[in-house]
């Protein structure tokens, strides 16, 4: 029989699951039929690396794996430790392979990304000869931070950021061990939107709770006494609340009025606030495609780029990659015509129906489709002039030209119009002259 929690020990300790039923979110690989809860019902232990946001279980589910291997559990922090950990963790391997009980060993690293070429080389030999299980943890694309040699001997195994629903189990489960008072539903939102899918960040934060609430005697929380509670920080950036909303919309409109100044403005005073970084780089990709769209095709690819640069550099650094793009954005020249193009299509279709595809439109891989005239009469355009083929249709039967496309006359979307109304001519033409002489 275990023994009760102490009351001292950490929350997030007397929360930690013990089985992978108590694993909260993560249901895209540890569900049932998924790849790595298929790894834990195997009884074959794997090396592997967890790659994911803070606070999305990395550190449980290793501990987790070693409990269903009956495995040695040897940590290792990248950030404060060295070779000379590596060291022993080998002989601490060694000394439970050939002892009594020969028990297997996993080795877990925590932020593998931090160590260097040389010290993720150290665990090669020992992974390639069995003597430990690796599992490295990182919050970096394995891609770019963990040695392509290590990379080829791992599996990867992409965590998510905690859901809301998936939060609100937490503080449900925090509640019934009787870790903190009652808390009530606006106090509940804001605390869920606070951890912005971190449950690390979410349990500490229900900690400080509890030990405030014992010393003012409180036997609930309100949303008025949390916003005291947890200071300036949280008053400035509600996740959950008006003022975010109000905020990334004033700098979408900065951007889309080509206003760099306002732009960074309202970059700033997110990242400023507390905003997730990561989050705002997916906007900028938004706005990219939105606004500037094909005015300016290199908007999409810089937008990309800098969410990239965040995912290699982190905070402060990667910051700036963000404030070079906003400034990019506000200053492209801006067109949403692929933007408007695209909603029309979504709306056409939806109240169009299915049309059946042109059989000279169609592919024609067997003897059958082909007596049957699939692909029959198809032009291929890299045989005609200009790599065109002027006049032909390529919308169902009877559908008319839909025009959904309408470029702006700015940056590259002028030489775009010029191009199309070419086409367009060409197209008539050839139309007109088959119609005469036929």
């Amino acid at each position: 029989m275990s023994k009760p929690l102490s009351p001292q020990m950490p929350l997030a300790e007397r929360l930690r699951p013990k089985t992978l039923g108590e694993v909260i979110g993560q249901a895209h690989i540890l569900g049932p039929g998924m790849a790595l809860r298929l790894a834990f019902e195997s009884g074959q232990p794997h090396s592997c690396i967890l790659w994911g946001p803070p606070g999305t279980g990395k550190t449980t589910i290793a501990r987790l794996m070693a409990d269903a291997f009956d495995a040695q559990f040897i940590t290792i922090s990248a950030v404060l430790g060295g070779v000379k950990d590596i060291r022993e963790a080998v002989e601490q391997a060694q000394a439970a392979r050939d002892g009594l009980e020969r028990r297997r060993t996993l080795v877990f690293v925590d932020e593998v990304h931090r160590f260097n070429k040389s010290q993720q080389d150290a665990f090669l030999p020992h992974v390639e000869s069995g003597l430990f299980t690796f599992i490295g943890a990182t919050t970096e694309n394995p891609s770019f931070e963990v040695n392509s040699a290590l990379l080829s001997r791992a599996a990867v195994y992409v965590l998510q950021a905690l859901q809301e629903s998936d939060l609100a189990q937490i503080v449900a489960r925090a509640q019934a061990i009787g870790a903190v008072p009652g808390i009530d539903a606006a106090a509940t939102t804001r605390l869920i939107a606070y951890a912005d899918g971190d449950a690390r960040r979410l349990l500490n934060t229900l900690e400080t709770l509890a030990v405030a609430a014992t010393q003012e005697k409180r036997s609930a929380i309100d949303d008025a006494w949390l916003m005291q509670v947890l200071g300036e920080r949280l008053r400035r950036y509600d996740k959950g609340g008006e003022q975010f909303y109000d905020t990334i919309s004033a700098l979408h409109k900065s951007v889309r009025g080509s206003d760099p100044d306002a732009a960074l403005y309202w970059l700033v005073r997110m990242l400023d606030g507390g905003a997730e970084p990561r989050y705002l780089a997916r906007r900028l990709v938004r706005m990219a495609s939105e606004d500037v769209g094909l005015a300016d095709p290199r908007a999409l690819r810089l937008a990309l780029d800098a969410a990239e640069v965040y995912e290699r550099l982190g905070s402060p650094e990667g910051e700036l990659a963000l404030a070079q793009c906003v400034v990019y954005l506000a200053v492209a020249p801006k067109s949403n015509a692929v933007y408007k193009a695209y909603k029309e299509a979504k709306a056409f279709v939806k109240k169009d129906g299915t049309r059946p595809v042109p059989l000279h439109l169609r592919n024609a891989p067997t003897q059958l489709m082909k007596d049957l005239d699939y692909g029959a009469q198809y032009r291929y355009a890299h045989d005609e002039e200009d790599a065109f083929a002027a006049g032909e249709n390529y919308v169902p039967e009877g559908m008319a030209e839909p025009g959904f496309y309408r470029p702006v006359p700015r940056g590259l979307e002028l030489r775009i119009a010029e191009k199309l109304e070419d086409l367009r001519q060409r197209n008539a033409a050839a139309r007109k002259t088959r119609k005469d002489t036929g």
